[in-house]
């Protein structure tokens, strides 16, 4: 099994930066992907970014296209979301999610159904 924990969420106001951290830990020895999912209140909970496990490509939302950066460090088992520019539309709760597959399309990467494991959220607000 996989665990994922997620840190690294709170209050900004818009126009501030976060910076969300996600670390794996158990049988973290065959994880691929890695992106991240959120969900606002009243709304389905929907891609944001991914990574591969070489860390090349990237795949972004066009919502955070440009505003937001996922790297990854694979010597501690940990990706991460930067977050800039932020916009009250960006409040959400924010998962991180990991699989274990090379797919072979971009849209694989985007798809919730793709991931396996799945963190427990980290809370965003931004405020106006």
């Amino acid at each position: 099994q996989v665990q994922l924990i997620e840190s690294g969420g709170g209050l900004v106001q818009a126009g501030g930066s976060l910076r969300l951290s996600c670390a794996a830990s158990g049988r973290t020895f065959n994880l691929y992907g890695m992106g991240w999912f959120r969900q606002a209140p009243g709304k389905e909970r929907e891609f944001v970014a991914a990574i591969r496990g070489s860390s090349t490509p990237t795949y972004y939302a066009d919502s955070v296209k440009g505003r937001f950066t996922i790297s990854r460090d694979n010597a501690k088992n940990t990706i991460y979301l930067q977050m800039n520019s932020l916009k009250p539309e960006d409040t959400a709760v924010y998962y991180c999610a990991a699989h274990s597959t090379s797919y072979s399309t971009t849209y694989a990467y985007t798809r919730q159904s793709s991931y396996t494991y799945w963190g427990q959220g980290t809370q965003v607000t931004v405020s106006s």
